[in-house]
């Protein structure tokens, strides 16, 4: 999302060579040229290092395998909407009622569903549980879990934090944009309902 959860995001990285730190980028952005023409089932580790003018083994002592770089390149993503969680503007930051705030948790999650829902599921079915041990699952796990303590104290905030995270699956979104056809602003009108109807507010 890779093998076992990671310190939680928005965290400072280790400092890289140059050379190390210019290399990395070239991967990801290789990487990412790649996925967005063929898909990222199509393209193999060969083909990024060939992309980005390095040797294969640079690829794999960086990223370690396929799931790994595919991680990376959601980082930058990951980590611009948990800097909106933490100290962006309401409703999705701080100062807004935790209902709305959940409410537009769900949009901005869907909403990075639809701009990189390829590379989403793609890390999230690299491996058994690999989704919920990832360190971003945890993140967005705890922000909920707050909210919920917030906005419906009654409720078992773990067990409701991961059934509102369910829906908010790469492979779900998938199977309801591909599958069942379904238009984005259904599945955000969707998630809006059941978010309100599970903390016992009025539904839009």
């Amino acid at each position: 999302m890779l093998h076992g959860p990671r310190p939680l995001p928005l965290t400072s990285a280790p400092c890289e060579r140059a050379d190390a730190a210019r290399n990395r980028r070239r991967i990801v952005a290789a990487a990412e040229r790649l996925f967005a023409e063929r898909g990222v089932a199509a393209v193999s580790m060969e083909a990024i290092a060939g992309e980005a003018g390095v040797g294969k083994g640079t690829v794999f002592r960086r990223f370690g395998d396929r799931a790994g770089l595919v991680h990376a390149l959601l980082d930058t993503h990951e980590r611009e909407f948990q800097e909106a969680l933490i100290r962006g503007e309401p409703p999705l930051g701080p100062g807004a009622p935790p209902l709305d705030r959940l409410i537009a948790f769900g949009r901005g999650v869907i909403d990075e569903l639809e701009t990189h829902g390829e590379i989403l599921l793609a890390a999230e079915t690299s491996g058994r549980w690999v989704r919920f041990d990832h360190r971003v699952y945890a993140f967005y796990r705890t922000h909920v879990a707050m909210l919920l303590r917030a906005a419906a104290p009654g409720l078992d905030a773990d067990y409701t934090a991961e059934a509102l995270l369910a829906p908010l699956g790469a492979e779900l979104h998938s199977y309801l944009r591909q599958a069942r056809e379904m238009p984005i602003e259904q599945i955000a009108r969707g998630y809006e309902d059941l978010v309100r109807r599970i903390v016992g507010a009025p539904t839009a």
